[in-house]
């Protein structure tokens, strides 16, 4: 029978405990419905942008540009294949849906372009300048016009919101980048 030493215990013990935080973290966003999540989605891109106007550098620029690009690239992504086509059920008022995918479309252009870019580049912060006040407005529609219209249906905000969490999760593991899962 093999012996155990305390450092291989440890490790253990330690590869144990972050295992199993890994599942309370995703019980913890499956926890919130739909539009808390989406909200909460909402805060954490509006503390980048914050962070960015603040930022001095090229490379801490670069660092929070794709970070922004990358929580957006999954927040719209989750709200396109999940919230927007469930919500097109429930609502009266498809213009409002149809507004937002729109929205969607215009700041994904712009995440495409950024990532093609430089922070050096002359048009660089224009380009996070004008991505931050389209979502600014974005989200001001939603959390104004939207989310309150939803929320007066049947939907069911809490299964939503675990379908939304479970696919964020996916997909930050398919983008590779587990700062994500934070928010």
């Amino acid at each position: 029978m093999p012996t155990t030493t305390p450092s291989s215990s440890a490790k253990s013990a330690t590869k144990r405990a972050s295992t199993a935080a890994k599942p309370k973290r995703a019980a913890t966003a499956r926890d919130k419905d739909a539009v808390a999540l989406l909200k909460s989605d909402h805060r954490a891109v509006e503390k980048l942008f914050s962070q960015y106007e603040t930022a001095r550098g090229e490379d801490r620029k670069a660092q929070l540009a794709q970070q922004i690009c990358l929580e957006l690239r999954i927040h719209m992504a989750i709200e396109e294949e999940i919230f927007y086509p469930t919500s097109r059920d429930f609502l009266k008022d498809e213009d409002i849906v149809n507004e937002a995918v729109v929205e969607h479309q215009s700041a994904r252009e712009l995440i495409e372009q950024i990532e093609g870019m430089e922070p050096a580049d002359e048009m660089y912060d224009a380009k996070v300048t004008v991505l931050q006040e389209l979502i600014e407005h974005h989200v001001t529609e939603e959390e104004k016009e939207f989310f309150p219209q939803t929320q007066k249906t049947e939907m069911d905000m809490k299964a939503i919101g675990e379908q939304l969490a479970q696919r964020k999760e996916e997909l930050m593991d398919e983008m590779g980048d587990g700062a994500a899962a934070t928010h």
